[in-house]
């Protein structure tokens, strides 16, 4: 957080300055106003980004994560009914959780497939991605 004050803010203070003189000088109503106008509208929502370490200045990661989603789509027209798209979204889910909790889904999903007939129903949610732990 101190290294986004100090290298960040005085990016941020500079590009908001300069957005500003710019949209005096050139006409509000060209295309050009207009992205200056669009940025300028924006500052204030992206200021958090200064002041919590936890947060991304653009949304990359969660783009990744559904680009397979997108790429695939075509072909979940064929999951072959309803229950089967069903089942594949869940099948997708946990596959993307276990990846977003650095686990391996294929090691993980081997472990599950491995240990769940003989696990407590009641039980159930100590196989999910955020509570494995890998042998």
């Amino acid at each position: 957080m101190k290294i986004r004050q100090d290298k960040s803010k005085p990016v941020f203070d500079d590009l908001e300055s300069w957005l500003r003189v710019q949209l005096h000088r050139i006409s509000g109503k060209t295309p050009l106003g207009g992205a200056i106008h669009y940025a300028l509208t924006r500052m204030k929502k992206l200021r958090p980004y200064l002041d919590h370490g936890f947060l991304e200045l653009d949304n990359n990661a969660a783009e990744r994560s559904m680009r397979p989603i997108a790429v695939g789509r075509k072909n979940y027209l064929f999951m072959g009914s309803k229950r089967g798209g069903k089942s594949a979204a869940i099948a997708y889910t946990l596959i993307e959780t276990a990846k977003l909790n650095n686990i391996d889904p294929q090691a993980w999903l081997a472990d599950t497939l491995a240990h769940i007939a003989d696990h407590k129903i009641n039980r159930i949610d100590e196989l999910l991605p955020w509570n494995y732990t890998q042998a």
